[in-house]
């Protein structure tokens, strides 16, 4: 099983490239994960919202043009839902499927902003999610959580980690909060897998920094240490284009 997430930046305009329908006819997900969709499902046409052979699913922000995450899935889940959680559902932020085997998370985490100007926001969307991630493990399920966290963990997860260390995503509080989570019995595959390897998944549109790999890796799939097993291979997939992000690919066993 192929499980793809990719941080769009506007859903619209990356189907407009023709990368949206490239994912799907040249990898082939079972699973396909899309964050910052930037659209609600009334704005979507129907060669978005409905894929041969896929189920979909959206949630969307209150506000619009803003947020936002897609499900797309050859499985039919047995359930779908948001977090439960007003302040967060209000941006779209988050989509839970239940298959046979695991609970997936397609999340879209909060960016701290300047000065860390939603860093509370951001830090209490993380304990919760946390809390509930443990919920499911403790009930006896598997969790794969994937999506664009916006944090660079480590040194070795960022071009440049002297000159960000005031800056949102590589704030102290929110790598501290990463190393929680991992230390919580969750793996981030990539790094578990390739424990040195320099790859990343974010680049910022300005000063040409994709095509110097001036990069962040903010874009993980996470699972909990007994589902690691299951793991066949992790991907990122650094050669395809449409956004400031590239898609990162997992599959199981």
């Amino acid at each position: 099983m192929k499980i793809l997430s990719w941080n769009v930046n506007g859903i619209r305009a990356v189907e407009k490239k023709g990368a949206f329908q490239d994912v799907f006819e040249k990898l082939d997900p079972d699973i396909l994960c899309l964050q910052e969709t930037k659209a609600s499902e009334e704005q979507l046409t129907d060669n978005i919202k409905k894929i041969p052979g896929y189920y979909s699913f959206f949630e969307s922000a209150v506000k619009k043009g803003y947020s936002g995450v897609a499900l797309y899935s050859k499985t039919k889940p047995l359930s779908i839902k948001n977090m439960g959680i007003d302040i967060f559902d209000d941006e779209g932020r988050y989509i839970e499927a239940k298959f046979e085997n695991f609970t997936l998370i397609n999340c879209y985490f909060p960016n701290s902003q300047e000065k860390g100007k939603r860093l509370e926001y951001k830090l209490n969307f993380c304990s919760d999610l946390l809390d509930y991630c443990n919920s499911l493990v403790e009930n006896g399920e598997n969790i794969v959580l994937c999506g664009d966290y916006n944090i660079a963990h480590q040194e070795i997860d960022l071009k440049n980690p002297k000159s960000n260390t005031k800056n949102p995503g590589f704030l102290p509080e929110e790598r501290e909060w990463m190393s929680k989570f991992l230390n919580s019995g969750y793996i981030d595959i990539f790094r578990y897998l390739y424990p040195n390897e320099i790859k990343y998944t974010w680049w910022s549109y300005r000063f040409k920094a994709r095509e110097k790999n001036i990069g962040w890796r903010i874009d993980y799939h996470c699972v909990n240490k007994d589902f690691i097993s299951t793991i066949k291979k992790v991907e990122i997939l650094d050669n395809i284009t449409g956004s400031d992000h590239c898609p990162v690919l997992i599959e199981l066993k």
